[in-house]
């Protein structure tokens, strides 16, 4: 097998004008990107084209809405629901279990904005009046204690500072030549 593909290689490096590599280069394709068919194409002005732009997309006519035309650049793109992959049922064999995503399906236009470890659109479990309440209840609570704490401050009690060397009393100036009187620093 491996002689079939050297044969190949070196059929066409001596088919070819130029330099070896190159011409072997030229003679291949990138196996990367997106084809041709897959990008977005022409915005569709009338129902036979938005019906091939469906099937293009493997939509149905009716589910297919492309972006509006307004100069952004989209094409004729398929306009998909803003949800996140959250959303997607997580029991289900995908075909790209990580991305929640089939082969073939379109992508949402801002994919990497709505990926599992971005933006959350599933409903939330509590309503948003409850959350608002909880928080205004919170920062409420909260403003109250900090006036209470500013009428009625609370301090730790704190005994005199302690040094050694008689409360440094050399350092400080004391004659040397006197005795210093004993500081006692507690009470039994």
């Amino acid at each position: 097998m491996a002689g079939v593909g050297f044969r190949r290689w070196a059929r066409t490096l001596s088919q070819r004008k130029g330099s070896g590599i190159t011409a072997l280069l030229s003679g291949c394709r990138a196996a990367s990107g997106v084809s041709k068919n897959a990008l977005p194409g022409p915005y569709p002005k009338t129902p036979e084209e938005r019906a091939a732009a469906a099937k293009k997309y493997n939509m149905r006519v009716e589910d297919y809405q492309p972006y509006p035309d307004n100069g952004e650049g989209y094409g004729d793109y398929p306009m998909l629901p803003n949800r996140s992959q959250h959303e997607r049922d997580p029991w289900y064999q995908w075909d790209h279990q990580d991305l929640r995503r089939n082969w073939g399906e379109p992508m949402h236009w801002d994919f990497d904005m709505y990926t599992r470890n971005r933006v959350d659109t599933s409903p939330t479990p509590v309503s948003w009046s409850s959350m608002r309440k909880q928080l205004l209840g919170f920062l409420g609570f909260m403003m109250f204690m900090f006036y209470v704490g500013e009428k009625m401050p609370s301090y730790q009690p704190v005994g005199p500072k302690q040094y050694p060397f008689n409360d440094l009393y050399l350092e400080k100036g004391g004659d040397p030549e006197k005795q210093p009187e004993e500081v006692k620093n507690y009470e039994i």
